[in-house]
């Protein structure tokens, strides 16, 4: 991502400003583009983290379901 890359450049900045920097330097200076880019952004590492907790959670259900006891064996000891 590009305010990744960006705010690496320079670690003892302030994340904010080089986020922000970055952002006006991609849309060329147009504040209101470059809010629009960022907050499209914020929105898909949003979903993308979503989607990822339900892929887990998921898969963690299965997991439980596969492992669950017979009832009808009965008791194993």
């Amino acid at each position: 991502m590009l305010t990744q890359v960006l705010a690496q450049r320079d670690e003892h900045a302030c994340p904010v400003e080089a986020i922000s920097s970055a952002y006006l330097g991609f849309a060329g200076g147009d504040a209101g583009i470059a809010l629009r880019c960022a907050i499209a952004d914020a929105l898909s590492d949003l979903m993308e983290a979503e989607r990822r907790t339900r892929e887990r959670s998921r898969l963690i259900s299965r997991g439980y379901i596969r492992t669950a006891p017979d009832p009808d064996a009965g008791p194993t000891s």
